[in-house]
Parts: C-alpha cells; sequence; structure tokens
C-alpha cells in the first residue's frame, strides 16, 4: 500500500526551540541569575587540561532515559542536575582543547576564536556553580536555566565554525578540515544532549506557568518514546516541497509504504534533520531530472520489538542518481566549500536545494533561514550551502548506533537507507 503525503504543518515538538523560551530573558549579554555570581576570571589552563583528560563514556538512549518518566521526583531531578554539573565541564573542556590543537592562523580566525571564547565562557559558568551547591528544588532551577543560556550560546557553533574554515581554506586542507568538523559534531552531539535531557526533564517534573512549553506526556527528556516516523517524513517532505515550488515552480510527488503506523523510542529533532537533508536531495534531483515517479520512503522495523530493534528508513527517487566522480565526496565536509564550486553532492544530478541561500547570504530572514527553522533543523540557515548535509546526517545517525548508507545507479536513481536503533522502555 502506497500512502500519499499529507499537507502537514510543522512539528512544535522540538527542544531546540522550547529552550529558547524556556525561561525569562534577562536581556545583556550574559546570565543574570538570582542568588548566582557570574565568574571574573577563566579557568586556568591546567584545569582545563585535567577535566579533558578524565575518563568520558558514550552518551546512549539508555543513560538519556535512566530516570524514567517525568514528572521526575526531587531526589532523581538533583541527581540529573549533579551528573549534568560534573560532566558538561569535561565536554567542554575537550572542546576547548580540540581548538587549542588547530594552527594558531586558523585559531585566530574571528568566526572560530568567536567559538572558542564561548567554549571558555560555558566552561567558567559551569565551574563557578558550585557541585555541591545541588542540594534542592531551588538551587537545580537556577542551575537549568544556566544551562538554558548556555544551550543558546551554542546553538549556532557548526556554521559558524564552517564559515571560519571557509574563511581559512588556504591554511588548511580538505582532509584536515572534515576530520576536525565531523569529531567535533559528534563530540557536540553528546554535549548538547546532556544539557537539553536535563532541562526537559526539569520542564516536565516542575511546575511550569502556562506560557511555558512542556514536553509532551510520550517524552523523558529529548527522547519521545512514541515518535512516529511517518508523521516527521509528511512534515518534512511537506516544507521540502513549499521550497521547491517557490524554487522551481513544481513539487514531487511522495509516497509512505512499508510501515507507516509504527511508533519508535528515539529523539524528534535528530530524525526531522536527517530526513530534511535527504528529501532535499531526493526532490531536487527529481525534479530537474523531470520525472513523474514519485520518491519512495519506506519504513521497515527490525525483527522484534521495535524499541528495542530498531527501524529502516529507506529513501528512493529516480532523479538520475550520483556522478561516479563525485560519490566518493559526498561524506566529506569540504567537498563544495573547499573546491570553490557548487559541485553537487547527495542524491541525483545536483543533490542540493543549497543555491537558495543565494537569496539571503547575510544570515537574516531568507528562505533558507525559514525553511530550517520550521522544519527544525538542528543548525541555523547559514550552514546550507557549504555541501555538509549528508556527512552531519551521518554524524546524528550514528551517534546512537545507526548507520546512513547511499547506492547510487547513475542514469537512474538512489537509494539512501537510514537505520536506527532503539531502546528498551521495559520497566518505564
Amino acid at each position: 500500500m502506497y500512502r500519499a503525503v499529507a499537507v502537514a504543518r510543522p512539528l512544535q515538538r522540538t527542544l531546540v526551540r522550547r529552550v529558547s523560551t524556556s525561561f525569562n530573558s534577562h536581556g545583556g549579554g550574559g546570565s543574570m541569575l538570582e542568588g548566582y555570581t557570574p565568574p571574573t576570571t577563566s579557568p586556568a589552563n591546567d584545569m582545563i587540561a585535567q577535566l579533558a583528560a578524565k575518563h568520558l563514556d558514550r552518551l546512549s538512549l539508555k543513560d538519556l532515559i535512566r530516570f524514567g518518566r517525568p514528572p521526575l521526583t526531587a531526589q532523581s531531578l538533583l541527581t540529573s542536575a549533579r551528573i549534568t554539573r560534573e560532566y558538561l565541564p569535561v565536554r567542554l573542556s575537550r572542546r576547548i582543547r580540540a581548538l587549542r590543537n588547530l594552527p594558531y592562523i586558523i585559531v585566530s580566525n574571528p568566526n572560530i576564536s568567536k567559538i572558542y571564547n564561548n567554549y571558555i565562557e560555558s566552561l567558567t559558568a559551569i565551574l563557578a556553580f558550585p557541585a555541591n551547591s545541588l542540594t534542592n528544588l531551588t538551587e537545580e532551577s537556577k542551575f537549568t536555566e544556566l544551562l538554558t543560556e548556555i544551550v543558546k550560546t551554542h546553538s549556532n557553533t557548526i556554521p559558524v565554525l564552517a564559515k571560519g574554515f571557509l574563511e581559512c581554506r588556504g591554511y588548511t586542507t580538505p582532509e584536515e578540515a572534515t576530520k576536525f568538523l565531523d569529531h567535533h559534531l559528534r563530540a557536540r552531539i553528546g554535549t548538547r544532549l546532556m544539557a537539553e535531557q536535563h532541562i526537559g526533564l526539569h520542564l516536565a517534573s516542575v511546575p511550569q506557568p502556562p506560557t511555558i512549553d512542556v514536553p509532551g506526556e510520550s517524552y523523558i527528556g529529548t527522547v519521545d518514546t512514541e515518535l512516529r516516523p511517518a508523521e516527521i517524513i509528511d512534515s518534512c517532505a511537506s516544507f521540502v516541497g513549499d521550497i521547491c515550488e517557490l524554487r522551481y515552480g513544481a513539487r514531487p510527488k511522495l509516497t509512505i509504504d512499508g510501515n507507516p503506523d509504527i511508533m519508535f523510542p528515539y529523539i524528534p529533532v535528530h530524525l526531522e534533520y536527517i530526513i530534511t537533508e535527504l528529501l532535499k536531495n531526493a526532490f531536487r534531483a527529481t525534479i530537474e531530472a523531470n520525472t513523474p515517479v514519485p520518491i519512495t520512503v519506506t519504513i521497515a522495523a527490525a525483527p522484534g520489538p521495535p524499541d528495542a530493534g530498531g527501524i529502516t528508513i529507506r529513501i528512493r527517487d529516480q532523479g538520475g542518481g550520483i556522478a561516479p566522480e563525485d560519490f566518493c565526496h559526498i561524506w566529506s565536509y569540504s567537498f563544495s566549500t573547499f573546491n570553490g564550486s557548487r559541485s553537487s553532492i547527495g542524491s541525483g544530478n545536483s543533490g542540493h536545494l543549497d543555491d537558495l541561500c543565494d537569496v539571503g547570504t547575510d544570515g537574516g530572514d531568507d528562505v533558507m533561514s525559514r525553511f530550517t527553522e520550521s522544519a527544525g533543523a538542528l543548525e541555523t540557515s547559514s550552514i546550507a550551502g557549504l555541501g555538509y548535509g549528508l556527512p552531519m546526517s551521518r554524524a546524528y545517525a550514528e551517534y546512537f548506533g545507526g548507520s546512513l548508507k547511499v547506492q547510487s545507479a547513475y542514469g537512474w536513481g538512489t537509494d539512501v537507507y537510514l537505520r536506527l536503533k532503539g531502546v528498551g522502555l521495559d520497566g518505564l
């Protein structure tokens, strides 16, 4: 059975947007928390080195749901805050160390220097919040507000770094840039999730005013235990289609088959970003190939319970496939950036809607900015056009043990296979 995609409103459940409106703004450039004294000095170099050298386990979906369904008890919420307070400085210190290890001429770039200073300021603020002070919910609320400020500060990290590396392309190789950005992004996923997970648990466990958007009952922090992939595909397809109509005056047809009714525990904002990037590729390829064949998205569950076995999503288009000379570059962050061209990478003859960024490259109210904000993308629109969609999508897919694979038949079309692992929900 094929199911036609319905026009859907954008999903309004991504914690990235929720975080930005979770607490009252105090104005100015810093955090002005009641009873909290902002630090006046940065951490010493030896302290950063000691923190960065500490052992750090990889964050897993099981870690995220360890405390069970909200509302949490006061003790569980305080434990979550203490764990975040303990390990977030380690993660921030490792990012600082990685940036310090770059050549000086790259670190001194204004964009990369800005990110470096953001990490220093965030680490300083966390360390100034005494670890032994998290003994009651008032202190936990202050700490959560500090986390919210930090998340907002780092919301633009990857686009700013990308711009910095673009400006420094004469001082590094594409391979070195790709390696650094890939490692930085994967490390950043865990750092951001750790902060956002506690924020989400706090919002669902402590009474909030009516103006605050509280996660739904199916959420455990950032994890939706009843996520329906078909709904996200519908929503992303609707908005990518709107952009296609704006750019080309047409939108491809899309059908969903397999098991469209399946529910799956996962992080919606990650899936939204990946699906948006993959559909951008498939839609443009289909339009430029002028083929009436619909894009087909197949959802299949692995054997066993879907919450533990995982799912596979295949996106198939008949948009002409990927040129052989381009295929080996599709996972490179720097393929289009460092070659100084708009070379196509991804599905089909061109593969991206990136040229929509030409509408406004100053990061203002351009078409792509509105598109990515509505679709719930993890990064802002200024990263579009740099050829980062596929490698970033693979990084998000692989973080929790999934995968993203591309098979192309040049002259015919492309199949993209997204495999995501779930997490057992027994006992929750």
